[in-house]
């Protein structure tokens, strides 16, 4: 088992793991930093502790904004695509890859997973977006199908 642990392949998916979660626990952070600039929030007891006094200031902080929902979606998106890498960029670090096929696949899903993030937020136009999604579906996919090639056992 410790040789599983120290090996090259499994170094560079905890690292490139590591990387893509990082980023995707930023974005709470972040949700959090446009909630307070814009002072949208969506539970009361928050409007409360951020300066709504009655109930007519109140509404003012209970709606939607724009730039929150933005980064929310960005977050959604994150939890959508990096969570399924993570469990199956395990099974394929276990499977016995090359490793430079390995850290291909790990970094390219991390750059297109930063790039869809700046993407989104800065927002540049699509398919800009569009495309760093299909880029990183496209590396779980091609994990997904050498994973169960390297396992199938008629």
């Amino acid at each position: 088992m410790a040789e599983v642990f120290s090996s090259e392949v499994f170094l560079a998916y905890s690292t490139y793991s590591t990387i893509v979660l990082l980023k995707m626990l930023l974005m709470g952070p972040l949700t959090a930093y446009f909630r307070v600039t814009r002072k949208v929030f969506v539970n009361p007891e928050d409007a409360n502790a951020h300066g709504a006094k009655d109930e007519e200031s109140k509404k003012m902080y209970l709606r939607t904004d724009p730039d929150v929902e933005r980064v929310r979606r960005c977050h959604q998106n994150d939890l959508e695509n990096i969570v399924p890498f993570v469990g199956i960029g395990l099974l394929y670090a276990l499977s016995g890859p090359d490793l430079t096929t390995a850290v291909m696949h790990f970094r390219i899903f991390a750059a297109s997973r930063v790039f869809h993030s700046i993407a989104y937020l800065v927002p540049l136009p699509q398919p800009s977006r569009g495309l760093s999604w299909i880029v990183g579906m496209g590396v779980t996919f091609s994990m997904v199908y050498r994973v169960l090639k390297a396992g199938v056992h008629l």
